[in-house]
């Protein structure tokens, strides 16, 4: 199944509207003129903490279009910073705490700091593809680069934040010179219905077609110009990478596999077997391939499948394994009906459990931004408890260091990781 951009669900409730016996908020004491918003209370405490998002009911006064820079203010007056204007679930977005101006200098000061911290972790000589860009967490809100060998993909998440292509593109070429081609793409939101201003694609470059990129020691082919899906997910990539030693003669599982990342990392690994399941045969042809620039004799077996009823099977037929692994998307939708990370976790869990070996491990992750990691700790006990099993966690990771999480805002944390070993009752 595709895995969709993570959940983004506020990380704060906007503030409510007062009960009516309460008496009204006061007036402002700053005229909002052009180029102003006006936020309560509420929101200015949050923007001094350096959260960077303004809901629309915090506005109080002022008005201004999609796109447009605005300078934010206090009730009382105080500077709060400026910020990009938006007609959707966020009102605005602060790029900077002073009253300084949204430009090409900023924008680039900003990459270059962020692409200064992924060369810190050795990120571009080994491993060629990683998150330069993490949105609000990189001081970008909405703003997201990925690179891919010497490809660049820029993922904006509203309209309104198109004024910055420009100087994005600048900034691209100056501080990573050996550019070979930029593309944009879009994160529509569920939220509202908001048409984009252009479809998606290259924006600069020539069409790069299919890159082989590398991860470590492993390579995979990805789609840098692709609409949708460019083919890896870097954000696990630590977690792969911690994986790596205990993979050594084990029978492996790989559910909702997408291009096989994991199931690849097994196969160098040592496993002894390895089995993928998902429901597009894109995909799996995706994953022989990326096998094939790695290991290409490897034991592997594909089965174009629903997850759930390959697990049943395998129950019945008493097959085991020793390492699975259950890292689903949010939501999908196939002939065999609607998929919810949120709501059908635990039954996954299950269903798995039934089929790992005494001892083995049921390696679960979840990118929902939505499901906390109470949450999902809570998914992974119901689960094993319909299973009659009992689990002891081992590890828990989280997204991988270039996807860094910013402590002023809590959705930088999104990612939930945890290696459970299982216990038969």
């Amino acid at each position: 199944m595709a895995k969709p951009p993570p959940h983004r669900a506020p990380a704060r409730p906007p503030a409510r509207a007062a009960p009516a016996a309460r008496p009204a908020a006061p007036a402002p004491a700053v005229r909002a003129g052009p180029g102003t918003l006006v936020v309560n209370g509420y929101s200015e405490r949050w923007l001094r903490q350096g959260f960077p998002w303004v809901y629309p009911t915090e506005v109080v006064a002022g008005a201004a279009a999609a796109g447009e820079i605005v300078q934010l203010r206090s009730v009382g007056g105080d500077e709060l910073g400026a910020a990009i204007a938006d007609d959707g679930w966020i009102r605005a977005r602060r790029f900077r705490s002073d009253a300084g101006k949204i430009d090409a200098a900023l924008i680039s000061g900003r990459l270059r700091g962020a692409l200064a911290l992924r060369r810190s972790l050795g990120l571009g000589t080994t491993t060629t593809c990683f998150r330069w860009v993490n949105g609000e967490n990189d001081d970008l809100p909405g703003v997201r680069l990925d690179v891919w060998a010497d490809h660049v993909v820029i993922s904006l998440d509203s309209p309104s934040l198109t004024r910055l292509l420009p100087a994005l593109v600048e900034g691209i070429r100056e501080v990573f010179p050996a550019v070979g081609s930029i593309h944009v793409g879009w994160r529509p939101d569920v939220r509202d219905g908001r048409v984009w201003p252009n479809p998606p694609g290259r924006i600069e470059g020539q069409a790069p077609g299919t890159v082989v990129v590398a991860e470590g020691g492993v390579r995979y082919r990805v789609e840098p110009a692709a609409k949708k899906d460019v083919g890896l997910f870097p954000d696990q990539r630590d977690n792969r990478t911690w994986l790596a030693p205990y993979y050594v003669g084990t029978r492996v599982l790989n559910l909702f596999c997408y291009t096989g990342a994991f199931s690849v990392h097994a196969s160098v690994n040592g496993a002894s077997e390895v089995v993928s399941v998902d429901l597009s045969r894109l995909y799996l042809d995706q994953l022989d391939e990326n096998l094939a620039l790695n290991v290409p004799l490897a034991r592997h077996e594909r089965i174009e499948e629903d997850a759930l009823k390959v697990l049943d099977r395998f129950r019945r037929q008493g097959r085991v394994f020793d390492r699975i692994i259950l890292d689903p998307p949010g939501h999908s939708h196939s002939g065999e009906g609607d998929w919810s990370g949120e709501q059908d976790y635990a039954r996954l869990v299950a269903a798995a459990a039934r089929v790992c070996a005494p001892g083995g491990w049921l390696i679960a992750s979840s990118n929902l931004g939505s499901v906390s990691p109470r949450q999902f700790q809570g998914a992974l006990v119901d689960g094993l408890r319909k299973a009659n099993c009992q689990g002891r966690v081992i590890h828990t990771g989280g997204q991988a260091a270039d996807f860094p999480s910013a402590l002023h805002f809590p959705e930088g944390t999104f990612l939930k990781f945890v290696v459970i070993e299982v216990q038969h009752a």
